[in-house]
């Protein structure tokens, strides 16, 4: 039975899986290069690299599986849009260049490739943040080629969408809704996103991008309307924004960059979505480059990093997810989960209306074909 909006695409019911690309083979592009070829249901025939050097090379070796898959990486974007694939997992860096990433997002589209991506984040509930006319264009090119846009991931993501949303099922009254990460990203190897966007091991007087006023909103205040949505009320506009960087007060070595005492070491941040006036959603984040930073502030029930839950009213709640690697910390498993969430998400993606999808539109995902048989992996 298929719902109403939706394709009738189950890979189970015509026999055939569907056909994927993999879009880029970074920190979280290897997993879901992993992902699909464990996944019953999807089939890897293509995988798009941005470095010349990796054009040629199986996808097998460039997500570190230690066989080949027989699928060869190539920088030719036209190649693999002319391989007619069912979807693309697209994972490439798109922090940095948010509106170039929508228009390679929208190119998709208009060739009619379905599309589940880990950004641009603003794009897991754009409405309040992107122009109409822009909302508008994504929509008339998901019609024109009959595909659609999941963007998702862990955060923004399921740890603050469909866990918090489900969690609200069991309420009687609401007063607020609040999510956060709180992680020690000391093992995170992404350096443009550490040094440049969040400015650790910088100097405090300096002020990347992300700390300048309404740019939070923009980056997580899907996160807020999102829920907001999801709960059926209407925030005060603009969203609100709080901000504390604290200093390092020792020197500290990192996957990304290194952290002299004295410079950005630990940051601390919420985006709060108010009704008169009043705290209702908030996002909130604490992320630190050293466990024992700041040690006021929240902190997981178990070290490393966690996502947290907290909703106010009767009955209180709290919910804790936390997650780690199998032979790695959780920022290794934080990579699996984000890339998870989308290669999972790709049959319902592909039976979704044409247009924009966010987790509301979406019915239930599992991890169905997943369940290990036969005895240990």
């Amino acid at each position: 039975m298929v719902s109403p909006g939706f394709r009738d695409t189950d890979p189970a019911e015509h026999g055939h899986p569907l056909r994927v690309v993999a879009w880029s083979t970074g920190t979280v592009g290897r997993h879901a290069i992993a992902g699909i070829d464990r996944h019953p249901d999807l089939e890897l025939v293509g995988v798009w690299v941005s470095d010349p050097a990796k054009a040629g090379r199986d996808a097998g070796e460039l997500a570190g599986l230690g066989r080949d898959l027989g699928v060869s990486a190539t920088t030719d974007r036209d190649a693999l849009l002319a391989l007619r694939p069912d979807a693309i997992v697209h994972t490439a860096m798109t922090d940095d260049r948010v509106f170039e990433s929508i228009e390679d997002l929208v190119g998709f589209l208009e060739a009619g490739v379905n599309v589940v991506s880990s950004g641009p984040v603003l794009l897991q509930w754009p409405s309040g943040i992107l122009p109409p006319e822009m909302l508008e264009r994504i929509a008339k090119a998901g019609e024109a080629g009959g595909a659609s846009l999941h963007v998702n991931g862990i955060d923004p993501g399921f740890a603050n969408d469909v866990l918090p949303l489900s969690l609200t099922s069991l309420s009687q009254r609401i007063d607020e809704v609040r999510v956060q990460e709180i992680a020690d990203y000391s093992t995170y190897f992404q350096p443009v996103v550490m040094r440049d966007i969040f400015g650790f091991g910088r100097p405090l007087e300096d002020k990347p991008m992300l700390w300048e006023p309404g740019v939070l909103s923009m980056a997580w205040g899907s996160v807020v309307r999102q829920i907001a949505a999801g709960l059926g009320i209407t925030l005060d506009e603009p969203l609100s924004e709080k901000v504390d960087r604290r200093p390092a007060e020792r020197d500290v070595e990192t996957a990304s960059v290194d952290v002299r005492a004295g410079t950005m070491g630990a940051v601390r941040f919420e985006v709060i979505g108010t009704v008169d006036g009043v705290p209702r959603v908030v996002l909130e984040h604490v992320t630190r480059t050293a466990e024992d930073q700041v040690p006021e502030w929240p902190t997981p029930r178990e070290g490393g990093g966690c996502y947290r839950v907290v909703i106010t009213g009767e009955p209180e709640m709290e919910l804790e997810l936390a997650h780690r690697g199998e032979h790695g910390d959780h920022n290794v498993s934080g990579m699996i989960v984000t890339a998870q969430r989308l290669v999972n998400a790709v049959p319902a993606v592909v039976g979704a209306a044409p247009g924009l999808v966010t987790a509301l539109d979406l019915p239930l995902v599992t991890g169905r074909g997943l369940v290990t048989t036969g005895g240990p992996a």
